[in-house]
């Protein structure tokens, strides 16, 4: 038999993502606060004893010109996925999508197929025949990966391939780098970081660099080194409102939902990142750098910092987000993977995002316009 599916109140989704050790945090109440260009909807999935028993965040973004469309729930929804009868959770939401007005609909099942140590990857990097993250032997698969894979193929639900020419998907990473920190001390988190890293944080700590924690009014200096980094590793930048309405809607959910680093030196903001925190798990979100007085390594210094702070709010994960699956010296983003590497921690790939057209019409008209763009 198949759960109820029903709209619910912000609230009843915020309580029950407090009761997980972890959700991501673009299936938090919030995130569709973030998201302007987008209508927000929390949903709940309820048992026969009308308990409610899994949530999701769903955006819903218009076609132009028509009542009609797609609806996106980023690294969610947040239910139960090993379990033989994934279609009691699924097929309810299609119907009620589907009576909402979605041509579309996208999701990203917040579920691990495999993992790559650091020396796996650092090997892989090493390696001339390597040229692809995915083309080295993983350290460790997860058959349940694969059997959820193709259960969701087998109800018609599509896997959208990872594009371009970094491997990062259309809509979030499907390779990302995380350090494990459950049962672990801070010492043995340090103890981690390969020669290089230790080197860095004591020459970032004897070179006299700070690394403080921000607030709203701090937000300009980080974007300030934002549009630099962004000039510089060839990606276009967020406005600026996009941060400060960030900033605004995470911390009114949770006060430790998003927080603000800065590097300083001699009165000057070399580096500054982002993190966000839900439950267990902690992400290095946005990361900015100035290419200015780079021996005395600020990028170390602020990831440590982070990285203790997340580890003093009992983070069990601490996750860099997305990482190049390309591993082709002549790739621009080699560098920030050598980078995470360095922590010690792993390469982890995800199922992906998967599409389920709801009218084939409609859906095929919206991949030829992203294809374009």
């Amino acid at each position: 038999m198949s759960y109820r599916l029903k709209a619910i109140t912000r609230e009843e989704h915020l309580a029950f993502v407090t009761t997980r050790p972890s959700a991501s945090h673009m299936q938090v109440p919030s995130w569709g606060d973030v998201k302007p260009d987008w209508r927000a909807e929390s949903l709940g999935w309820f048992d026969g004893n009308d308990r409610l028993v899994g949530v999701g965040l769903v955006l819903f973004r218009p076609l132009p010109k028509l009542k009609r469309y797609l609806a996106y729930l980023p690294e969610g929804p947040v239910i139960e996925w090993d379990v033989p009868d994934l279609q009691r959770w699924l097929e309810p939401m299609l119907a009620y999508l589907k009576a909402q007005g979605a041509f579309s609909v996208k999701m990203g099942p917040p579920v691990v197929a495999r993992r790559w140590s650091a020396e796996a990857v650092k090997a892989a990097i090493a390696d001339p025949q390597a040229r692809q993250l995915r083309d080295a032997e993983a350290t460790a698969h997860e058959p349940r990966a694969f059997d959820i894979a193709d259960r969701l193929r087998r109800m018609g639900w599509q896997q959208t391939e990872p594009g371009g020419e970094d491997g990062f998907a259309a809509g979030q990473p499907r390779y990302v780098f995380q350090v494990p920190f459950a049962d672990r001390s801070l010492e043995d988190i340090q103890r981690g970081l390969n020669q290089q890293w230790r080197r860095n944080i004591k020459k970032a700590e004897k070179a006299g660099v700070k690394v403080v924690r921000g607030g709203y009014d701090d937000l300009p200096a980080f974007y300030d080194i934002y549009v630099e980094t962004a000039e510089r590793d060839r990606f276009i930048p967020r406005p600026l409102a996009y941060f400060q309405r960030m900033w605004t809607a995470l911390t009114a959910e949770d006060p430790n939902r998003m927080r603000l680093y800065l590097a300083h030196h001699e009165d000057e903001v070399l580096a500054a990142a982002t993190m966000l925190t839900v439950g267990e798990h902690v992400w290095y979100s946005y990361g900015a750098s100035t290419s200015r007085k780079r021996e005395v390594q600020p990028n170390n210094a602020i990831q440590w910092r982070m990285m203790s702070d997340a580890h003093e709010l009992g983070a069990s994960i601490y996750d860099f987000r997305g990482i190049t699956d390309t591993l082709e010296e002549s790739n621009h983003l080699l560098g920030l993977l050598r980078f995470k590497v360095g922590t010690g921690g792993q390469a982890v790939e995800y199922l992906g995002e998967w599409d389920f057209p709801l009218n084939k019409l409609l859906h095929k008209a919206l991949d030829l316009y992203m294809s374009r763009r």
